[in-house]
């Protein structure tokens, strides 16, 4: 896969239907079949004062603070972040990123797989839904089988 300028992909803003402090502006890097066979990167940022939103992923996530500053809130406690930051949330884990600073906190997420879905707390708007994940979620899009031999 080519390098990708991030700065240039069009973002998806996504709010809590009753909470509006949940809102957060993503796009997809590459995703199983779309630059990738194995894996998903994304990019988002949450405005001052704004969060993403609990949730669990259904795979593993890494995730590196690009810029701003923040909370990691988890079951175990609550973490700051900063630029340079890196975490690890295993699947199934709970979790909130929230914006504590002056400044977008501009965010980098790595899962381990080609598609995945993210269940919420919060009905997430678009699409109005519990759960969101990765485009080709319910198979379109998904790269085809491989032949074998």
């Amino acid at each position: 896969m080519h390098p990708v300028a991030t700065n240039d992909l069009p973002r998806l803003t996504v709010h809590g239907a009753e909470d509006d402090t949940v809102e957060w502006h993503g796009a997809f890097v590459a995703y199983g079949g779309h630059g990738t066979d194995e894996t998903t990167t994304i990019v988002f940022e949450i405005s001052p004062g704004k969060r993403l939103g609990w949730h669990t992923d259904q795979t593993e996530e890494t995730q590196y603070i690009v810029a701003g500053t923040g909370e990691l809130v988890m079951d175990e406690g609550t973490f700051p972040v900063g630029p340079g930051s890196v975490f690890v949330l295993p699947t199934n884990v709970g979790h909130d990123l929230v914006n504590t600073g002056t400044e977008t906190l501009r965010c980098v997420g790595f899962f381990g797989a080609a598609m995945f879905t993210q269940v919420f707390d919060n009905v997430m708007l678009p699409p109005n839904t519990h759960v969101l994940g990765t485009p080709n979620r319910d198979g379109a899009g998904a790269p085809p089988p491989r032949k074998l031999g």
